[in-house]
């Protein structure tokens, strides 16, 4: 049994070498530096998003019971406006951006020209499973790269879409779909690649580092964690109402809060959280009537281990709102809590799904300060009219982004850039960004022969320091009376 393991894991390297040597040869061969390739590539993923997106929302049915109204939300509509965004942006974005040469550099010119980097690989996440496969991967083809895509093999039918689907729409020879489990990430990442692009836990994250670390392979990283969502009093009904239509959408309605971005916990003054909680309760039984308009709970484990979260003795009694469960559907109701102990696991864990707790502080400024004793965050949260809060957030947090009166919708403005900081990783990706995530802004100079300044060269003596400092000031009025003797 063993040695055929051991067999099987050598011929899955060896395929996976030659998978590898196929998307190199496509790019040294240079095809996928020209215009009219990325442009073909990105008119093909269009052609897929639009002749498959049945195919589509069946597998994202099936893999997370997800409604085709949140599928074409927060995937396949993203995807078509990311794409329709790059095609039109495509010759901008390659364009070399010229650089200001000092005087003294004349004749010269300089300019910064954008390069793919050549061989990428992409690992994506279960959540959003084509969103996350194909975001990046914009960005990768409009860079001029080659890719190879890893989605997650936790949403089965979503990465074989990809997998009968990428090659009949784009260049099979320099876009490929590796399907497979965690050994099958191992072996890929034996391999030389020009960079890695992970999205998922910070567990699996060090273990990707780790191997790239090998061949000192350029890595970014897409993590999370708990993403607060700071809630001041609000001066009227309508704010109110808008705002928990808000929360909610970026909590539950966001892949069951299985979602990076999604709201982990709020917190709220103690005065303001009993109409807060009440206003959320009516509004989750008007929004979720139907229980398939919430996607369900991803696999078996991870339906225990958010059980687990609410069945801790210390947690329990914190329920406020839902709590019922349905193992045998994959559904968690959706669940408020009120002050659990913060030393639980729902308060020191990502929680990533439908349970939300709600933490009452003395004043809304204190929130702050128990923001920052948490890791850094992908993204903060705040609802809010003071514009003194909303600037101390901002001067005093660190987090990947900051939303004010409103929640995840961050994530379609490809003006922004996407991305952690700290705990919640590095790199960033959307619109340009994902173009210049996978691309290497390469400095090019050039010098003519006209004037040639000695005092670069040694033999050195005072006046040629001299004559070095003016330069280095910009001081050129007096470099030229120093150059020609009028002054010492």
């Amino acid at each position: 049994m063993g040695t055929t393991k051991a067999a099987d894991g050598a011929g899955a390297l060896l395929g996976f070498g030659e998978t590898v040597r196929e998307l190199r040869e496509a790019y040294e061969g240079g095809r996928t530096r020209s215009v009219a390739w990325r442009q073909a590539q990105l008119r093909g993923l269009l052609r897929l998003l639009q002749e498959k997106e049945a195919e589509a929302f069946q597998a994202l049915r099936t893999d997370l019971g997800k409604h085709h109204a949140e599928a074409y939300r927060d995937e396949v509509g993203l995807l078509i406006k990311s794409t329709n965004g790059a095609l039109r942006q495509l010759g901008k974005w390659m364009t070399p951006e010229k650089v200001w040469v000092p005087l003294i550099a004349f004749p010269a010119t300089a300019q910064v020209v954008p390069e793919p980097l050549g061989v990428v690989l992409v690992f994506s996440c279960w959540n959003v499973p084509l969103g996350l496969s194909l975001e990046p991967l914009i960005g990768a083809i409009a860079a001029g790269n080659a890719v190879a895509l890893k989605p997650s093999e936790l949403s089965p039918c979503t990465s074989r879409f990809l997998a009968d689907n990428i090659g009949r729409y784009m260049d099979s020879s320099a876009v490929k779909v590796v399907q497979g489990g965690p050994e099958v990430g191992e072996q890929l990442m034996e391999h030389r690649w020009d960079k890695v692009l992970f999205t998922g836990s910070p567990r699996i994250a060090r273990a990707v580092m780790a191997a790239a670390s090998r061949h000192l392979t350029p890595v970014a990283l897409e993590l999370g964690g708990k993403c607060p969502c700071i809630f001041d009093a609000m001066g009227s009904a309508r704010d109110l109402q808008i705002s928990v239509n808000r929360i909610i959408a970026g909590k539950w309605s966001s892949c069951a809060g299985q979602a990076c971005i999604a709201i982990d916990y709020v917190l709220v003054e103690e005065r303001f959280a009993p109409i807060l909680i009440k206003v959320l309760k009516s509004t989750l039984k008007r929004f979720f009537q139907e229980t398939d308009h919430m996607a369900r709970i991803v696999n078996k484990r991870h339906f225990e281990r958010l059980s687990n979260l609410l069945e801790d003795r210390s947690v329990a009694p914190s329920v406020l709102h839902g709590g019922s469960m349905d193992a045998k559907n994959l559904y968690i109701e959706p669940t408020i809590l009120l002050n659990p102990p913060l030393d639980s696991a729902i308060m020191t864990e990502e929680i990533f799904g439908p349970l939300l707790p709600i933490i009452t502080v003395k004043k809304i400024e204190d929130s702050i300060a128990f923001v920052k004793a948490m890791p850094k965050p992908l993204a903060i949260y705040a609802f809010t009219r003071d514009a003194a809060l909303r600037r101390r957030i901002v001067d005093e947090t660190s987090s990947g982004c900051v939303t004010f009166n409103d929640a995840v919708v961050q994530y379609a403005i490809d003006g922004l850039p996407f991305g952690g900081v700290g705990q919640s990783g590095f790199g960033q990706y959307h619109g340009k960004y994902s173009f210049e995530m996978f691309s290497h802004k390469k400095a090019v100079m050039k010098r003519g022969y006209l004037v040639e300044l000695t005092l670069r060269y040694p033999p050195w003596d005072e006046s040629k320091v001299t004559l070095m400092r003016y330069l280095y000031r910009f001081n050129y009025f007096a470099f030229v009376l120093s150059f020609l003797g009028l002054r010492r």
